[in-house]
């Protein structure tokens, strides 16, 4: 296994990461000639057999990835696509993550996952677009936060998942115990009184 990058580290695909991800389809060459050709071109590709896609609000997912490289075992690839964070994870997790969520009262009012917006799982029988391997320029809608370098990238499975989500809705909510100020009080400085 290659070590870990950080989500800083943004750069292109690597020929094993586009291996990998040209493995996920049905004609693996021909995605990887189609790159040959034009290695800017975003592809959709089907989830389920390499990889499984969890896709959350970007500001979100930044957030969750923050938790994982600070607090946690680090992240798999991660893309960005049309404002939104798509975090490629251990096959099955589509169908385990929502279990776990709902295990987790996600989005129940008062419930530790409150105010997390709702995590999309893309799993077997969905398709997702892949952002090209060398980006077609800094600002494209579509480009790699980690892009994949080897032909067996580590993937996050549900439980991590599960874990940054809850981690990054903790960190986005202050938590106070005193009930909010009442904005109508008449507040009086008493620390210089003699």
């Amino acid at each position: 296994m290659s070590s870990p990058r950080k989500v800083s580290d943004v750069s292109g695909v690597t020929p094993d990461g586009a291996a990998w991800l040209a493995s996920a389809g049905t004609y693996p060459r021909s995605t990887l000639s189609h790159w040959g050709e034009r290695p800017d071109a975003p592809v959709v590709l089907p989830c389920g057999v390499v990889f499984d896609v969890v896709s959350v609000p970007s500001l979100f997912g930044r957030r969750m990835l923050d938790r994982m490289w600070e607090e946690g075992p680090g992240s798999g690839p991660v893309a960005e696509f049309r404002g939104r964070t798509l975090v490629f994870a251990a096959p099955r997790t589509a169908q385990r993550l929502p279990v776990l969520l709902e295990w987790e009262e996600w989005g129940a009012r008062g419930a530790r996952t409150d105010g997390v917006p709702p995590l999309l799982c893309h799993g077997v029988g969905d398709a997702v677009t892949v952002p090209a391997p060398v980006p077609a320029s800094p600002a494209s809608a579509a480009r790699w936060l980690v892009a994949p370098d080897t032909r067996r990238p580590w993937l996050p499975g549900p439980e991590v998942l599960l874990w940054a989500a809850v981690r990054a809705a903790r960190a986005a909510v202050r938590i106070s115990i005193f009930p909010p100020a009442d904005r109508d009080a008449n507040v009086y400085d008493v620390s210089r009184r003699r």
